[in-house]
């Protein structure tokens, strides 16, 4: 049925074409994905989602779908596509791929020339008369070779645009598409375990709630996309209640980079499925928010590979995108970077401010098998030698990138250079390492291709949280969910430095001592958008506050704390600000009983990934 209603899709963009002969498809509706992924991390960036060829190495099966053509001729076949190696290296890029039509490949390879994301000619192919046809992209290194749409016209001359509002209209008007409008009580953006937990306790009391997800799956850096253990400490603090929900679907098994089924996907997809209350909307992404005076009236989200667009309306709402993505587009007050020591007054604070944040990191494992086996030469501009090389079977948090680029901006770019170095590495081991019978038997077995980003934009509310906060430890009459993390704050490894200055992928961590600290609440609603509550990594601290907070048992009872605060302002019509001046009382109510079930066993000690905080001595 699936495949029947995407290829049904399909064929519909095809007759709203402005021409019969002029058929644009995006890509990542294709019908049958074959081995291609659909990728939509950098829609901001490059203007839409596209298909990746995330092969490790290893050529994916052919991504295909049908596509009409309304009359015979000779057609010209456009990609639109990048060479992701380009930034490193000038020649032949890594992810190469050709177009078929029906059997026929055309000649030209795509996504391995050219610097930036652009119209690729594939060739032309003869149609002997109208019908349907099965247009196919055939993979030829699997190097994560990329397509995002292609463009089939009989006039050769008619590549698309490649400005990006040229090129936003250019979709419009071949495939135009209206909005169904939704109402909710509550809307949560981000499907991570801050959203999961707001969306949640909101619906189990009483609120309509809507849950919207850019990806498929839920749980975002603790699901098997990403695969980042659960972090941080529950029933601890004034309100030990708290947190008590992430017993309901955390998994039991612990670690990072480790297999997928350890991070049990159907265990948090169906802790949702259950809540009445609550509506979920997976693989919808957030492009456009309709704001007015600092209030928020909807949001806009768009199906990553149907294309459907739904408009989100609801008094209150929630960011837990990470990157405050809707607090961004509403125009709220947002910090990025490290702050200076005369900002705050913190004392690790740098004298001056800069835009250093903690990075991404792909993490990856090999696998061994009973007998050799091999693994393309990779080369692409960057030193691995025996001296600088990685001699490892795997790689978790500390393969880190981007500490010295805009993580919004920037994070293909960062996400690429994830992959560059974990294929760079594993080729020279594979390949040019002498003595390198540890490696011979073994292959890549996983390397994410989605990045577990860990700081970028901080939302800013009416406090915002600092080191002195949290090692004075000020109690503050809002006191709410208790962080028990170490100030954990990451740098570029110096040893990779010397090897790789400015183009760091180790990273080490510096761990400043604090004792369990219950954050305010005006740390999670925004200072200037009234309706805007935030959790997660995005939510009001500054750069070394984020340290603490970031880890996801901690952003679980965060959003658990939201999902009530919002569930008092739908019962008093009121705003996130006015539960901390009139409705406290009855969000400290809320907490102390908490949103989960009660009496569940909780097994964080085996999740944390072998690590345990040391608190500072009083």
């Amino acid at each position: 049925m699936k495949r029947y209603l995407a290829t049904l899709f399909l064929l519909m963009l095809c007759i709203n074409s402005h021409a019969q002969s002029d058929i644009l498809i995006e890509a990542e509706s294709f019908a049958d994905k074959g081995g291609w992924s659909v990728d939509q991390q950098f829609t901001f960036e490059m203007g839409s989602p596209y298909l990746i060829a995330h092969g490790m190495g290893c050529a994916v099966e052919d991504a295909s779908s049908e596509v009409r053509f309304r009359k015979a001729g000779e057609y010209h076949i456009y990609a639109r596509t990048y060479n992701w190696t380009s930034p490193w290296s000038s020649k032949r890029g890594a992810g190469a791929f050709h177009i078929g039509i029906d059997q026929q490949i055309l000649p030209n390879e795509l996504g391995a020339k050219g610097s930036e994301w652009e119209w690729q000619y594939a060739g032309s192919v003869n149609i002997d008369k109208a019908g349907v046809k099965r247009l196919s992209l055939h993979d030829v290194t699997g190097f994560d070779g990329r397509c995002d749409a292609i463009y089939i016209t009989q006039d050769k001359s008619a590549a698309p645009p490649t400005h990006a509002e040229q090129l936003a209209k250019f979709r419009t008007k071949h495939n135009p598409r209206k909005a169904r409008v939704e109402k909710y009580d509550f809307v949560v953006v981000g499907g991570g375990i801050a959203g999961m937990c707001a969306a949640v306790a909101a619906s189990r009391l009483g609120c309509k709630v809507a849950l919207i997800n850019d990806r498929p799956l839920w749980g975002g850096a603790n699901s098997s996309e990403t695969r980042v253990h659960l972090g941080g400490h529950i029933e601890i603090g004034p309100y030990p209640n708290l947190g008590n929900m992430i017993k309901e679907f955390g998994p039991l098994n612990g670690g990072n980079a480790q297999p997928a089924e350890n991070y049990e996907d159907d265990k948090k997809r169906a802790f949702l499925e259950t809540e009445k209350n609550l509506t979920l909307y997976p693989s919808y992404r957030v492009y456009a928010i309709d704001s007015r005076n600092g209030h928020i009236n909807a949001v806009q989200a768009q199906h990553i590979e149907t294309g459907e667009i739904v408009t989100f309306r609801a008094p209150i709402f929630a960011d837990c995108t990470g990157d405050g993505t809707v607090g961004y587009l509403a125009g709220a007050d947002f910090a990025m970077g490290r702050e200076s020591r005369s900002d705050y007054g913190e004392p690790s604070a740098p004298e001056v401010a800069d835009k250093m944040t903690m990075g991404a990191s792909t993490q990856w494992y090999s696998v061994k098998e009973g007998q050799e086996s091999e693994f393309p030469l990779f080369e692409y501009g960057l030193n691995f030698n025996e001296e600088s090389c990685q001699r490892v079977v795997m790689g978790e948090w500390t393969w880190e990138t981007g500490m010295n680029y805009d993580q919004c901006e920037e994070f293909e770019r960062i996400r690429d250079y994830g992959l560059m170095v974990v294929y760079s590495n594993w080729s020279f081991l594979k390949n040019r390492l002498p003595q390198n019978e540890e490696y011979r038997n073994r292959k890549l077995g996983w390397v994410a291709y989605i990045a577990g980003k860990r700081e970028s934009r901080r939302l800013l509310g009416d406090h915002v949280l600092t080191e002195n906060d949290l090692i004075n430890e000020i109690a503050y009459p809002d006191a709410s969910f208790t962080t028990s993390w170490s100030i954990d704050l990451h740098y570029p490894d110096p040893q990779n430095t010397k090897h790789f200055p400015g183009e760091e992928f180790k990273s080490i961590c510096v761990h400043g001592a604090t004792n369990p600290y219950a954050v305010p609440y005006r740390c999670l609603y925004s200072r200037n958008i009234d309706n805007l509550f935030m959790a997660g990594r995005d939510i009001s601290v500054t750069h070394i506050g984020l340290g603490t907070v970031r880890v996801m048992r901690t952003c679980g009872m965060m959003g658990e704390v939201v999902g009530m605060a919002a569930s008092i302002c739908n019962e008093q019509k009121a705003l996130p600000r006015d539960i901390y001046t009139t409705h406290l009382d009855s969000l400290k109510a809320l907490m102390e009983q908490g949103a989960g079930k009660q009496g569940l066993p909780n097994n964080q000690l085996y999740n944390l990934g072998g690590y345990w905080p040391s608190y500072r001595k009083k």
